[in-house]
């Protein structure tokens, strides 16, 4: 009976602090944050495949004109420098192409491992002091969030849309331990696997 008190009393802390941080309210501003941006997507998506050149033929261009080796490096790169390109295309990419499911398998391993390689780039920018100054500014808000809720928004910023290589970034710049973002990045794949679920619906 004292074990169980004791983790309910530990939840009820935990939940008391996310509640007097802010954490909730940053979770639900982001997601309302990310609501409009993927709205006008599939509004601008929808038109697009209706007026202009479908989705399906464009797809099927990028598949046509870039290599598979080229496409999973550029997504690398993009998912390891501050999530430049929407891991949504390359998940419509991946449907297109002849093994879908490895194909996203590997796109998902490639945005985990960007995402700890961020990490790192996060712990070598300590060292350069001019990098360092400039990026404590313009990450200020997310280094203090980092700081304040460590694990549980690495775990958001895997899950939502929040750029998941500036999270680990943050984590490494501000010395959170390796382990957690380990562990907590691992929820990318859930991610994958369930917006390849919504896309591959779309996508024929």
């Amino acid at each position: 009976m004292k074990t169980k008190s004791k983790k309910k009393s530990k939840t009820k802390l935990l939940h008391q602090y996310y509640s007097y941080t802010g954490f909730y309210s940053f979770v639900g501003k982001s997601l309302k944050k990310a609501a409009l941006p993927i709205i006008v997507v599939i509004v601008g998506l929808f038109l697009f495949n209706k007026y202009v050149f479908t989705l399906d033929d464009g797809l099927e261009l990028l598949t046509e004109t870039f290599s598979r080796t080229g496409v999973l490096i550029t997504f690398f790169i993009s998912e390891t420098l501050l999530g430049l390109v929407p891991p949504e295309i390359f998940i419509a990419w991946s449907k297109k192409t002849d093994d879908p499911i490895l194909n996203l398998a590997i796109l998902a391993t490639l945005s985990y491992t960007g995402g700890i390689l961020s990490f790192f780039i996060g712990k070598l920018i300590l060292k350069i002091n001019s990098v360092k100054n400039y990026l404590e500014v313009k990450m200020a808000k997310h280094l203090k969030n980092t700081s304040k809720w460590g694990g549980f928004l690495i775990l958001i910023g895997a899950l939502l849309p929040i750029p998941f290589s500036i999270t680990c970034m943050a984590a490494g710049m501000i010395k959170y331990p390796l382990k957690g973002v380990v562990l907590f990045g691992l929820f990318r794949f859930l991610r994958f696997a369930l917006y390849a679920w919504a896309i591959f619906n779309v996508v024929s």
